[in-house]
């Protein structure tokens, strides 16, 4: 069986989407922001965020949305004020990751390796390394 066999797209999108647009929804983040988080078009990202019912994501899709709910998830265990855990994506960070500036600067490239490493870092600090 494939990878995207066994992910089922048609079954898992519509929920996947929902969950996402509420989160960068408590994050705040712009509607470009958003979009560099899923590595999708302006006109694919409205189109979705309209109605998640039709979307049909693919394995790097779905990839790129684990991270983002890992991050939630991390964001959430690490500190126990919502709006500290909320703005973290547009606060300066002086983790060697981030160099002084917030998160969402380096995940404007839209690159899912970067998420990848912000989860790492997220789970290392909760580890308490």
């Amino acid at each position: 069986m494939t990878e995207s066999a066994r992910i089922a797209p048609a079954t898992h999108s519509a929920g996947a989407l929902r969950t996402y647009f509420n989160i960068v929804s408590e994050w705040r983040l712009a509607d470009d922001d958003a979009r560099a988080l899923l590595g999708v078009a302006k006109t694919t990202f409205n189109r979705w965020r309209d109605n998640p019912e039709k979307a049909r994501l693919s394995p790097d899709q779905f990839e790129r949305l684990s991270y983002v709910f890992g991050i939630y998830k991390d964001l959430q265990i690490l500190f126990s004020d919502r709006e500290t855990a909320d703005g973290w994506m547009n606060r300066p960070n002086d983790a060697p990751l981030f160099g002084g500036r917030p998160p969402m600067t380096r995940f404007r490239r839209g690159l899912v390796a970067d998420l990848f490493l912000a989860r790492a870092y997220l789970n290392q600090a909760i580890q308490g390394g």
